[in-house]
């Protein structure tokens, strides 16, 4: 078995990647929570809540929601 890689282990190349990669991932929950919540239940698609959950799905939860959950 190949050991684990620790984040020691990574060059400062790719811990700067891990940490823009993280702080994009935030944003974009963040501001996809934010509009879930302030924008009015008939111009989401679907439950509010099922759409909260999608965005803890990196990336793919927000980018979703902002994609096929919103009503324009």
């Amino acid at each position: 078995m190949a050991k684990k890689k620790s984040i020691k282990d990574l060059t400062a190349q790719q811990k700067k990647m891990v940490g823009v990669g993280a702080t994009v991932q935030v944003l974009l929950a963040g501001l996809a929570l934010a509009d879930i919540w302030r924008r009015p239940a008939a111009e989401v698609r679907g439950p509010r809540a099922l759409w909260s959950a999608a965005c803890a799905v990196n990336f793919v939860g927000p980018l979703s929601y902002f994609i096929f959950g919103r009503r324009k």
